[in-house]
């Protein structure tokens, strides 16, 4: 079973969620998509124990039979080439690596090389196998570390994603292919604005989902009101609380520590399940 954890902004606490609710389940994977800013094993702690570089493919021009035509530069829509006088340019990090180039060409000068855009990082502790990636510094394009982070999941386990905040081409990417769909917002109004945004993504993908609500009490009721509304189950609500505050600030997960909110993390995997297999 795949469980994917997003938001629809960050700072609502979706990695807090994602680890605890690993950690509250029996033989559980967790994927930390966020490549951009992977921070899952702050709170869980484990020893990396395998790394493995990420790769695209990009254009590498074969110059002694390229007659620059343009024809590359013209078809790229992502303006990843530019010919010049004598030259072919490749600006490697807007390149897409859908080879339209290579098809294009009429004199077969276009071919490939490798080159790395990121990190795969496995590990485990306390009983959780996590799969971190890491996007390179400078690197735009997210998705094919996300990709290959999730090449790493193991079917056989509870599989929890820890999705980029937002609702872009990356969120898409790793919340697809999911059983279910966690939106943790948080009772404000930003909070509000950004989970209707995350719900519309989900919605679309034809996801089932339903919505955490974190730091429950600082703010008003219209999140609550806009569930109830959209017809969409609130699973779990987590207060704000001092003692979590606390804990996560010391980079501690609270349900090693509360047992009351593990056996309520506990309910809500077998909530997700009934409604899945159901």
């Amino acid at each position: 079973m795949i469980i994917t954890i997003a938001s629809g902004k960050g700072g609502t606490g979706k990695t807090t969620v994602a680890v605890n609710l690993a950690l509250s389940v029996e033989n559980s994977q967790l994927i930390d998509a966020d490549v951009e800013e992977p921070n899952a094993n702050v709170l869980l702690q484990a020893s990396f124990s395998e790394e493995k570089d990420v790769f695209v493919i990009v254009p590498k021009i074969n110059d002694e039979r390229c007659t620059y035509c343009g024809k590359c530069s013209e078809f790229c829509a992502y303006n990843a080439l530019a010919v010049v006088p004598q030259k072919v340019l490749v600006f490697a990090d807007l390149c897409h690596s859908c080879k339209g180039c290579e098809l294009v060409c009429p004199v077969d000068a276009v071919g490939w090389m490798n080159r790395i855009v990121g990190k795969v990082r496995k590990g485990e502790n306390k009983g959780v196998d996590i799969v971190e990636g890491d996007l390179s510094l400078g690197e735009s394009m997210a998705i094919p570390v996300i990709k290959a982070v999730k090449k790493e999941i193991d079917t056989e386990k509870n599989v929890i994603i820890d999705a980029p905040p937002g609702t872009s081409c990356p969120v898409m990417e790793s919340i697809s292919d999911s059983d279910y769909v966690i939106l943790v917002t948080e009772p404000t109004p930003f909070g509000l604005h950004d989970l209707k945004l995350a719900v519309d993504v989900v919605r679309r993908m034809n996801l089932p989902f339903g919505v955490i609500i974190n730091r429950d009490g600082v703010g008003d009721k219209r999140v609550e009101f806009y569930c109830q509304q959209e017809n969409i189950p609130i699973l779990l609500k987590i207060p704000h609380d001092m003692q979590i505050a606390s804990l996560y600030s010391n980079g501690e997960p609270f349900v090693l520590h509360m047992p009351h909110l593990r056996n309520a993390f506990e309910q809500l995997m077998e909530r997700i399940k009934q409604e899945v297999f159901s």
